[in-house]
């Protein structure tokens, strides 16, 4: 069974009922899977890279315990070790893992964290069955955006595991989700000075931090109409700019010396040659792709290097409708805060946005390998300056 093709720009996904909207987004997270082997599934390179198995068993937990636990009749959980193997960082729930050891965790095999998904998806299907109650359906909802979540984050986990063995396997051939052509030619769209709002507003599900809908005042500006290619990042790269100070923050400069960044995440020289590792194995460089797994640091280096900045979340938001997003998650010059008004919501679910407001950046858009029905305008990802195995792109922004 090859992986689905995630498409964020595609319209909006119809379902018979909530229970066919949750058979159908469970099913697409191991289908993702479906061409790992076994020992795919159990690798934890770095600390922000997840094993599959993790993410796959963490995302069924989340069902059981904000779900059946709750609003089933003597729910009997399938295995109470599994609390503390696959809670994520929800402190108010107890004891956790270390995220760091994930991949210690060798038992339960992939074929017992299997068992449990089929467990734990049979009883909340009946439990939707048995019972019309809109409070279960807003968290099986919640839900469904969080495996949303972990889908994308399966592509980069996943890419980051093969793309680090040394033979550059092939994940599946079809898979393009992180090759995606860049076609308009370069153009700028202006937005004039004035106030504007910002924030989520209307039907539908939003998270926490996307509330608040609020004023903000911008100069006159102008965005890309487009992301950044790796033919125009190869001209950034070939002229030395990771050995040349002026074009970086402080911390990231510090970052390029002590982890010795030669060149973006996956880029390989080969034979006089860029190639990039990709998840249908190793390719040499297509510039008009769109660049991607692009640190914060990178980003804005970049955009000074090419004499230009990189937009606030309210400028790209507030231009979002005037050019095509979706290929790659687009950083801002904006960090992570709460908008006016913002409050955590009561209870273990509050612990999902807000406590990460700090040290970290915002990003806007979408990716390729974001699911279908989980993109809008004002969906706020955010991530720490220096990380890269994301699938994220640098949109240019200047003054006007």
């Amino acid at each position: 069974m090859k992986p689905i093709e995630a498409n964020p720009e595609a319209s909006q996904l119809v379902y018979t009922s909530l229970s066919d909207k949750y058979t159908s987004f469970r099913k697409r997270t191991e289908e993702i899977c479906a061409p790992l082997s076994i020992e795919d599934h159990v690798v934890q390179p770095i600390i922000d890279v997840s094993p599959p198995k993790w993410h796959l068993a963490h995302s069924t937990w989340f069902f059981e315990t904000f779900i059946l636990k709750e609003f089933f009749p003597d729910y009997q959980s399938y295995n109470p070790d599994f609390d503390f193997l696959f809670n994520s960082y929800y402190e108010s729930l107890g004891a956790k893992m270390m995220r760091t050891d994930r991949g210690n965790i060798t038992r339960p095999s992939v074929l017992e964290v299997m068992a449990y998904r089929s467990y734990v998806d049979q009883h909340v299907v009946e439990l939707l069955e048995l019972h019309d109650d809109q409070a279960i359906h807003n968290l099986v909802e919640m839900g469904l955006q969080h495996e949303m979540q972990h889908q994308e984050l399966l592509y980069s986990d996943i890419k980051y595991i093969l793309g680090h063995n040394p033979t550059f396997p092939v994940y599946d051939q079809a898979c393009r989700v992180d090759k995606q052509m860049v076609s308009a030619e370069p153009d700028w769209k202006a937005v004039n000075e004035g106030i504007y709002q910002i924030g989520f507003q209307g039907d539908g599900f939003s998270f926490d931090n996307e509330h608040g809908r609020h004023k903000v005042y911008l100069n006159a500006y102008a965005l890309a109409n487009r992301l950044v290619t790796y033919g125009e990042f190869l001209d950034f790269l070939d002229s030395g700019a990771y050995e040349r100070f002026e074009y970086w923050h402080a911390e990231a400069w510090n970052w390029i010396k002590e982890q010795g960044i030669k060149a973006p995440l996956y880029m390989h020289r080969i034979n006089g040659a860029w190639h990039r590792y990709t998840l249908s194995g190793l390719k040499k460089v297509d510039p008009n792709d769109a660049l991607i797994h692009m640190s914060f640091y990178e980003a804005s280096a970049y955009a000074s290097w090419a004499g230009y900045r990189l937009p606030t979340e309210a400028e790209w938001e507030v231009a979002a409708g005037q050019f095509e997003w979706g290929k790659a998650w687009e950083w801002t010059n904006s960090a992570y805060l709460a908008y006016p008004g913002f409050k955590a919501p009561e209870g273990a679910l509050g612990e999902y946005n807000g406590k990460f407001m700090i040290n970290q950046m915002v990003l806007r858009g979408a990716s390729a390998a974001t699911s279908p029905n989980h993109s809008r305008a004002t969906y706020r990802n955010f991530f720490h300056p220096h990380l890269q195995w994301q699938f994220t792109g640098i949109r240019l922004a200047k003054d006007l």
